[in-house]
């Protein structure tokens, strides 16, 4: 039979192709500030009929309001020139990539999907036919609910140009009828421990050697699959199969230039022509489904209500490798709801989103040191955001500064009250573990944010501009001693991978906002499938 892999991309921001490369990734209960409204004007004219008004002073005073710009009440920023700041950031942030650059991104995808079938043939113990899913953005800019004390610094220009975070199954539980129980008596809210009583004598076999052992006092033997193990077992295998495979370089095989575990996470640079990509691979287990502790949630009124279906939005969830702060760490996963997360997604405004990434770029400089907030809470206070306010509201399309205020008002007053809800679970405070000294430092900091966006945004701006010039000299450097690419070789074989990337940019630009999903069989990647919802092509 032949293996067979899946993995899920959109065409919004999450996608891992290059044509898809647009960054657009939240809860406080926080109230958001409103824009302010051009009726306010006319309502000073009553001032008219006072005593001690002048003639025509009426007029004149509507006349010089409806002349002033709207401003921000709190740093007297000119809302429009917020707008423009985002724009121009958005613009920086999102670049687009020409041809070549788009195959070389595909080049490496490749790459990395062929050396996990070749980890799975190691010892058998990866699932044969798997499901990958890969998100655009790696894991320190809060893809993904993952600690960031065990992440090296990496920076976008010097380290690498575009990054992935790819969620990989070790275990998969998809075709079973009945819940699925997780042991969470031992864990903290939105974490769990894992039994292998849950899967057959054969899996067991096969992962025993990645489990804490327990014994029962009936004297059975209970096995807990352990995230660290199982993250030391990942990066010996991709070690192994990388080490073999660059004893026989290829002609544009992607060069690998790192390799490191970062706590239960590998992260992997490739360069491929001029371009530097890293992939942060996340061992984890995959359910189809929905856990009995979100149940509550699916009881709830929500913003994607009547825009996607239910079954899109519980259609499964993940244990990533990351214990609670008090919890065991050989122990102790995680639950991510990242698959509902990507369809939710089909439903956040473009003006609401450019100001998220505007605002996730802020705080990643700024809450960097120490590394107490991740920012995957900026992503819960966006779904909060938008249960809370009308969906008319948030689809404004000159509102960006709004929201991007009201995403800085709402982090800071959710640290001041050491209170953030997890989006999916609201009885897990994700800002618990935080000190009273760690939350007042990071809204101290945010206060000097609110007090002057303009100048945080032109500094960000800045960052991005110099990432992307130090990536072009970089590129600029290294091109005549890189080794080729395969779609820099001459000949026909070049043809049906430029055929391939205009089929990308067809896809992408043809079904805006749709999900797009690729078949790949691992032992022959030349050949992938489309679809598009439910259209294969």
């Amino acid at each position: 039979m032949t293996a067979a892999r899946t993995f899920n991309v959109k065409a919004d921001g999450c996608v891992s192709f290059p044509c898809f490369l647009r960054p657009t990734d939240g809860g406080g209960v926080c109230n958001m500030a409103a824009p302010a409204l051009s009726s306010r004007a006319g309502s000073v004219g009553s001032l008219g009929s006072s005593p001690t008004a002048t003639p025509g002073s009426s007029n004149n005073n509507n006349k010089s309001l409806q002349a002033c710009p709207e401003l921000d009440f709190r740093s007297g920023s000119r809302v429009d020139e917020l707008n423009r700041l985002i724009q121009e950031f958005s613009k920086h942030d999102q670049r687009e990539y020409d041809d070549q650059r788009a195959l070389e991104i595909h080049t490496a995808k490749d790459f990395i999907f062929s050396m996990l079938g070749m980890v799975q043939k190691l010892d058998q113990k990866l699932p044969v036919a798997n499901e990958y899913l890969l998100l655009s953005g790696g894991v320190r800019e809060g893809v993904v609910d993952m600690d960031l004390d065990d992440l090296s610094v990496y920076a976008r220009g010097t380290d690498y140009d575009m990054d992935f975070t790819l969620l990989v199954p070790a275990l998969k539980l998809h075709d079973r009828n009945q819940p699925v129980t997780l042991d969470m008596r031992h864990s903290a809210l939105c974490h769990s421990w894992l039994s292998l009583r849950l899967f057959d004598e054969g899996t067991i076999a096969r992962w025993k050697d990645c489990c804490t052992v327990v014994d029962h006092i009936n004297g059975a033997t209970n096995f807990f699959f352990s995230p660290t193990l199982v993250a030391d077992w990942f990066y010996q295998s991709i070690s192994l199969v990388l080490l073999e495979v660059q004893k026989k370089p290829q002609r544009g095989m992607p060069r690998v230039e790192k390799v490191e575990r970062n706590g239960t996470i590998i992260s992997v640079i490739l360069g491929v022509g001029s371009s530097r990509m890293l992939y942060d691979i996340v061992p984890v287990v995959s359910f189809k489904g929905w856990p009995a502790v979100a149940q509550s949630w699916l009881m709830e009124n929500h913003f994607w209500d009547g825009k996607i279906t239910e079954e899109e939005v519980i259609s499964g969830f993940y244990l990533l490798p990351a214990s609670s702060f008090k919890g065991r760490k050989e122990n102790e996963w995680r639950l991510s709801f990242a698959r509902s997360e990507v369809q939710l997604k089909k439903c956040i405004s473009s003006s609401l989103m450019q100001a998220y990434q505007a605002c996730k770029a802020l705080i990643i400089q700024l809450l960097s040191r120490p590394k107490a907030v991740s920012p995957y809470l900026l992503r819960s206070l966006m779904l909060w955001a938008c249960d809370r306010l009308p969906s008319p509201y948030l689809s404004q399309e000159d509102f960006s500064a709004h929201f991007l205020l009201g995403l800085i008002d709402d982090l800071q007053h959710c640290l001041l009250n050491k209170m953030c809800p997890n989006y999916f679970i609201p009885q897990c405070n994700m800002l618990e573990h935080l000190s009273d000294e760690a939350a007042m430092l990071h809204a101290r900091k945010l206060s000097s944010v609110r007090s002057d966006p303009a100048e945080h945004l032109r500094s960000t701006i800045e960052h991005a501009k110099a990432a992307n010039r130090l990536s072009s000299e970089l590129q600029w450097r290294g091109g005549g001693s890189n080794p080729p690419s395969p779609q820099s070789d001459a000949g026909g074989e070049s043809q049906p991978d430029d055929r391939l990337a205009k089929k990308l940019q067809q896809l992408v630009t043809e079904n805006p906002g749709k999900s797009i999903s690729v078949f790949i069989n691992p032992d022959d990647v030349t050949r992938p499938h489309f679809r598009i919802d439910d259209k294969f092509f």
